[in-house]
Protein backbone atom coordinates (compact mmCIF):
# COMPACT_ATOMS: atom_id res chain seq x y z
CA UNK A 1 0.00 0.00 0.00
CA UNK A 2 0.97 3.65 -0.58
CA UNK A 3 0.67 5.97 1.77
CA UNK A 4 1.42 9.94 2.16
CA UNK A 5 3.62 10.10 5.40
CA UNK A 6 5.83 13.39 7.10
CA UNK A 7 7.83 13.38 9.94
CA UNK A 8 9.52 16.20 11.67
CA UNK A 9 13.19 17.71 11.28
CA UNK A 10 13.97 20.26 13.84
CA UNK A 11 10.94 21.92 13.41
CA UNK A 12 10.24 21.57 9.78
CA UNK A 13 8.24 19.00 8.00
CA UNK A 14 9.67 16.08 5.95
CA UNK A 15 7.27 15.27 3.20
CA UNK A 16 7.46 11.24 1.73
CA UNK A 17 5.48 8.54 0.55
CA UNK A 18 5.90 4.94 2.35
CA UNK A 19 5.11 1.47 0.59
CA UNK A 20 4.07 -1.28 2.40
CA UNK A 21 3.48 -4.77 1.09
CA UNK A 22 1.55 -7.01 3.06
CA UNK A 23 3.33 -8.85 6.12
CA UNK A 24 5.31 -7.96 9.38
CA UNK A 25 9.30 -7.21 10.19
CA UNK A 26 9.74 -6.58 6.34
CA UNK A 27 13.10 -5.50 4.88
CA UNK A 28 12.90 -1.52 3.72
CA UNK A 29 14.65 0.34 1.39
CA UNK A 30 15.57 4.19 2.00
CA UNK A 31 15.51 6.06 -1.27
CA UNK A 32 17.49 9.45 -0.90
CA UNK A 33 16.84 11.65 -3.95
CA UNK A 34 19.55 13.79 -5.77
CA UNK A 35 20.41 17.52 -6.05
CA UNK A 36 17.18 19.68 -7.42
CA UNK A 37 15.43 16.07 -7.50
CA UNK A 38 12.80 14.97 -5.06
CA UNK A 39 10.75 11.82 -4.29
CA UNK A 40 9.77 10.80 -7.94
CA UNK A 41 12.69 11.41 -9.90
CA UNK A 42 12.66 11.84 -13.31
CA UNK A 43 10.01 9.66 -15.46
CA UNK A 44 9.39 8.71 -11.94
CA UNK A 45 11.82 6.16 -11.07
CA UNK A 46 12.23 6.43 -7.47
CA UNK A 47 8.00 5.89 -7.68
CA UNK A 48 8.96 2.61 -10.28
CA UNK A 49 11.76 1.34 -7.66
CA UNK A 50 9.12 1.34 -4.83
CA UNK A 51 6.62 -0.35 -7.03
CA UNK A 52 8.77 -3.30 -7.98
CA UNK A 53 10.11 -3.12 -4.78
CA UNK A 54 6.82 -3.55 -3.06
CA UNK A 55 5.45 -6.24 -5.17
CA UNK A 56 8.69 -8.42 -3.99
CA UNK A 57 7.44 -8.13 -0.79
CA UNK A 58 10.06 -4.86 0.50
CA UNK A 59 8.88 -1.80 2.42
CA UNK A 60 10.31 1.28 1.12
CA UNK A 61 9.98 5.02 1.57
CA UNK A 62 10.86 8.04 -0.38
CA UNK A 63 11.43 11.42 1.54
CA UNK A 64 11.86 15.10 -0.40
CA UNK A 65 14.91 16.99 1.55
CA UNK A 66 14.32 20.07 3.37
CA UNK A 67 13.66 22.77 0.16
CA UNK A 68 13.08 20.08 -1.92
CA UNK A 69 9.82 18.64 -3.81
CA UNK A 70 6.91 19.09 -1.16
CA UNK A 71 9.15 19.32 2.29
CA UNK A 72 9.41 22.51 4.32
CA UNK A 73 12.08 24.78 3.74
CA UNK A 74 13.89 26.78 0.85
CA UNK A 75 16.43 24.87 -1.47
CA UNK A 76 19.32 27.72 -1.05
CA UNK A 77 19.46 26.68 2.39
CA UNK A 78 20.26 23.08 1.96
CA UNK A 79 23.81 21.48 2.33
CA UNK A 80 25.21 18.45 1.68
CA UNK A 81 25.65 18.35 5.85
CA UNK A 82 22.24 19.11 6.05
CA UNK A 83 20.68 16.31 3.68
CA UNK A 84 22.94 13.86 5.49
CA UNK A 85 21.38 15.23 9.11
CA UNK A 86 17.58 14.65 7.53
CA UNK A 87 18.44 11.04 6.19
CA UNK A 88 19.51 10.31 9.70
CA UNK A 89 16.15 11.41 10.70
CA UNK A 90 14.15 9.37 8.02
CA UNK A 91 16.34 6.39 8.91
CA UNK A 92 15.52 6.49 12.53
CA UNK A 93 11.50 6.62 11.33
CA UNK A 94 12.13 4.06 9.25
CA UNK A 95 14.17 2.02 11.72
CA UNK A 96 11.23 2.46 14.29
CA UNK A 97 8.30 1.49 12.17
CA UNK A 98 6.29 -1.28 13.34
CA UNK A 99 6.40 -2.80 9.78
CA UNK A 100 9.73 -3.05 9.49
CA UNK A 101 12.54 -5.69 10.65
CA UNK A 102 15.34 -2.86 12.18
CA UNK A 103 17.82 -5.53 11.13
CA UNK A 104 17.10 -5.62 7.49
CA UNK A 105 17.58 -1.91 6.53
CA UNK A 106 18.75 -1.05 2.96
CA UNK A 107 19.77 2.46 1.51
CA UNK A 108 19.52 3.54 -1.89
CA UNK A 109 20.81 6.85 -3.25
CA UNK A 110 20.85 8.44 -6.47
CA UNK A 111 23.37 11.34 -7.74
CA UNK A 112 24.23 13.56 -4.78
CA UNK A 113 21.78 11.39 -2.39
CA UNK A 114 23.74 8.80 -3.54
CA UNK A 115 26.57 10.84 -1.65
CA UNK A 116 24.73 11.71 1.28
CA UNK A 117 23.59 7.66 1.00
CA UNK A 118 27.49 6.56 1.53
CA UNK A 119 28.09 9.23 4.31
CA UNK A 120 25.04 8.00 6.27
CA UNK A 121 26.48 4.50 5.54
CA UNK A 122 29.78 5.53 6.83
CA UNK A 123 28.22 6.83 9.88
CA UNK A 124 25.64 3.80 10.46
CA UNK A 125 27.70 1.25 9.54
CA UNK A 126 26.51 -1.92 10.34
CA UNK A 127 22.81 -1.00 10.87
CA UNK A 128 22.73 -0.65 7.30
CA UNK A 129 22.23 -4.16 6.17
CA UNK A 130 22.89 -3.34 2.28
CA UNK A 131 24.30 0.17 0.42
CA UNK A 132 22.80 0.93 -2.85
CA UNK A 133 24.65 4.09 -5.02
CA UNK A 134 23.01 5.10 -8.43
CA UNK A 135 25.95 7.49 -10.41
CA UNK A 136 26.96 8.72 -6.82
CA UNK A 137 28.26 12.49 -6.52
CA UNK A 138 31.58 11.79 -4.83
CA UNK A 139 33.24 14.39 -6.71
CA UNK A 140 30.45 17.29 -6.41
CA UNK A 141 33.12 19.74 -4.91
CA UNK A 142 35.12 19.60 -8.19
CA UNK A 143 31.65 19.94 -10.38
CA UNK A 144 30.21 22.57 -8.51
CA UNK A 145 33.46 24.82 -8.71
CA UNK A 146 32.87 24.21 -12.30
CA UNK A 147 28.86 25.14 -12.46
CA UNK A 148 29.85 27.98 -10.32
CA UNK A 149 31.84 29.46 -12.99
CA UNK A 150 28.81 29.19 -15.60
CA UNK A 151 26.19 30.30 -13.39
CA UNK A 152 24.82 33.92 -11.99
CA UNK A 153 25.52 34.76 -8.77
CA UNK A 154 22.32 36.56 -6.67
CA UNK A 155 23.76 38.92 -3.84
CA UNK A 156 20.70 39.71 -2.26
CA UNK A 157 20.47 35.97 -1.46
CA UNK A 158 24.05 35.67 -1.47
CA UNK A 159 23.17 32.41 -3.67
CA UNK A 160 24.10 31.09 -6.96
CA UNK A 161 21.10 29.98 -9.96
CA UNK A 162 21.34 26.79 -10.71
CA UNK A 163 17.93 26.89 -13.06
CA UNK A 164 15.37 28.69 -11.38
CA UNK A 165 17.09 26.67 -8.12
CA UNK A 166 19.14 29.22 -5.37
CA UNK A 167 22.26 27.56 -4.25
CA UNK A 168 23.77 29.20 -1.25
CA UNK A 169 27.16 29.95 -0.52
CA UNK A 170 26.87 27.58 2.60
CA UNK A 171 26.58 24.77 0.46
CA UNK A 172 30.01 25.81 -1.13
CA UNK A 173 31.34 26.27 2.35
CA UNK A 174 29.89 22.88 3.69
CA UNK A 175 31.40 20.79 0.61
CA UNK A 176 34.55 22.46 1.72
CA UNK A 177 34.99 20.23 5.05
CA UNK A 178 33.64 17.19 3.84
CA UNK A 179 36.27 14.35 3.72
CA UNK A 180 33.91 11.77 1.46
CA UNK A 181 36.23 8.53 1.04
CA UNK A 182 37.57 8.54 4.67
CA UNK A 183 33.77 8.99 5.77
CA UNK A 184 32.44 6.69 3.46
CA UNK A 185 34.98 3.73 3.82
CA UNK A 186 33.56 2.81 7.12
CA UNK A 187 30.55 1.16 6.00
CA UNK A 188 31.78 -2.89 5.89
CA UNK A 189 28.39 -3.92 4.27
CA UNK A 190 27.83 -4.93 0.22
CA UNK A 191 27.85 -2.63 -1.93
CA UNK A 192 25.96 -1.41 -5.27
CA UNK A 193 27.25 0.61 -7.80
CA UNK A 194 25.17 1.18 -10.82
CA UNK A 195 26.39 3.44 -13.15
CA UNK A 196 25.68 4.94 -17.05
CA UNK A 197 28.89 5.05 -19.34
CA UNK A 198 27.70 8.10 -20.76
CA UNK A 199 26.80 10.25 -17.65
CA UNK A 200 27.67 13.67 -18.20
CA UNK A 201 26.73 14.97 -14.72
CA UNK A 202 28.68 12.72 -12.99
CA UNK A 203 31.23 10.78 -14.41
CA UNK A 204 31.38 7.22 -14.78
CA UNK A 205 34.57 7.14 -13.09
CA UNK A 206 33.56 8.08 -10.04
CA UNK A 207 32.18 4.95 -9.16
CA UNK A 208 35.20 3.31 -9.62
CA UNK A 209 36.61 6.16 -7.05
CA UNK A 210 34.34 4.87 -4.66
CA UNK A 211 35.49 1.30 -5.00
CA UNK A 212 38.96 2.37 -5.29
CA UNK A 213 38.92 4.39 -2.40
CA UNK A 214 36.53 2.71 -0.17
CA UNK A 215 34.56 -0.45 -0.84
CA UNK A 216 37.23 -2.69 -2.25
CA UNK A 217 36.06 -6.21 -3.04
CA UNK A 218 32.80 -5.55 -0.72
CA UNK A 219 31.13 -3.38 -4.08
CA UNK A 220 29.86 -4.44 -6.95
CA UNK A 221 29.75 -2.10 -9.96
CA UNK A 222 26.93 -2.43 -12.45
CA UNK A 223 27.35 -0.46 -15.53
CA UNK A 224 24.47 0.86 -18.13
CA UNK A 225 26.03 0.65 -21.31
CA UNK A 226 25.11 4.36 -23.16
CA UNK A 227 23.07 4.83 -20.25
CA UNK A 228 22.86 9.09 -19.08
CA UNK A 229 22.90 10.66 -15.41
CA UNK A 230 19.09 10.18 -15.08
CA UNK A 231 18.78 6.35 -16.77
CA UNK A 232 16.09 8.32 -19.60
CA UNK A 233 15.35 5.67 -20.77
CA UNK A 234 12.65 2.18 -20.94
CA UNK A 235 15.41 -0.20 -21.18
CA UNK A 236 17.99 1.78 -18.89
CA UNK A 237 15.50 2.20 -16.50
CA UNK A 238 14.22 -1.46 -16.55
CA UNK A 239 17.96 -2.68 -16.45
CA UNK A 240 18.66 -0.41 -13.39
CA UNK A 241 15.43 -1.69 -11.10
CA UNK A 242 16.30 -5.45 -12.43
CA UNK A 243 19.76 -4.95 -10.94
CA UNK A 244 18.54 -3.43 -7.70
CA UNK A 245 15.90 -6.29 -7.22
CA UNK A 246 18.68 -9.04 -7.96
CA UNK A 247 21.01 -7.12 -5.34
CA UNK A 248 18.66 -6.99 -2.84
CA UNK A 249 17.17 -10.62 -3.24
CA UNK A 250 20.64 -11.88 -3.27
CA UNK A 251 20.38 -11.03 0.58
CA UNK A 252 17.67 -13.28 1.39
CA UNK A 253 18.20 -16.45 -0.79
Amino acid sequence: MQKAVAITHKGMQLRGMEHIPEGEKLPAVILFHGFTGHKLESHRMFLKISRSLEAKGFASFRFDFLGSGESDGNFEDMTVSKEVEEAKTIFDFVKAHPRVDEKRLIILGFSMGGLVASLLAGELADQVERLILMAPAGTIKTSMERRRELTAYIESHDAYDHGGNLVGSAFNEDLETLDVWNRAEAYKGKVLLIHGTKDEAVPYEVSNLYIEKCYGDQAKLHTIQGGDHTFNSYHWETEVIESIIDFIQASYS
